[in-house]
């Protein structure tokens, strides 16, 4: 007995293409709107590209089964994940020990997910799984930053003009961003470069 996820049709297999579309810009909009390094554009090119994968790998080649010929549509998805990874390594970046776009590549691979579910045909599982990301980047964002943080150390690098009195100000920023003696640590590196504007990363 053949189980057939979705019927074989052009209007179909559009419509899917579209439900990937969609849902990838809404994740690569939230990463947009945080001006992180893989926005839009990136994202929906992946979801895309996972579900006609995902078509192609279970639609394709019917033309080719016979008594003597069988095809396993999973082998072609299996490659996506594991292809996924060479984007998503990408936007990761280390610099001074401090790791950064961890996030972003973890939303490449759940968009890669969601377009594998729109080209299999699960559209409303593809849509929860994007619910439950903007979950995941905004409410659990939002508790972590709640939580007392007793211990640790934050680092920040100012960067200034020569001849330029700016700790009084670090300080007074710190303070406004609720580094309280007793609460956290504020540990401030100091670098003096000339011609340099006031500057302070987070």
């Amino acid at each position: 007995m053949e189980l057939e996820l979705i019927p074989d049709s052009l209007g179909t297999e559009a419509l899917l293409l579209g439900c990937a579309f969609v849902l990838s810009a809404v994740i690569g909009l939230e990463r947009e709107l945080r001006q992180k390094s893989a926005g839009a554009r990136t994202h929906i090119l992946v979801g895309l590209g996972s579900a006609l994968f995902t078509l192609v790998s279970a639609y394709g080649f019917a033309h080719l089964l016979g008594d003597d010929v069988v095809l396993d549509p999973s082998r072609i998805a299996a490659q996506i994940v594991s292809g996924i990874g060479f984007i998503g390594a990408g936007v990761i970046f280390v610099r001074q020990n401090i790791v950064s776009g961890l996030t972003t590549a973890g939303s490449i691979w759940v968009t890669a997910a969601v377009g594998m579910a729109c080209g299999a045909g699960m559209p409303l599982i593809a849509t929860l799984t994007v619910i439950f990301y903007i979950l995941a980047v905004t409410l659990v964002t939002w508790v972590a930053r709640k939580i007392p943080k007793h211990g640790r150390t934050q680092q920040f690098m100012v960067r200034y003009q020569d001849g330029h009195g700016i700790l009084r100000d670090v300080l007074q920023a710190a303070w406004e961003l609720g580094y309280q003696s007793g609460h956290s640590r504020l540990s401030v590196e100091v670098c003096r470069v000339k011609g340099l504007a006031p500057l302070l990363d987070d």
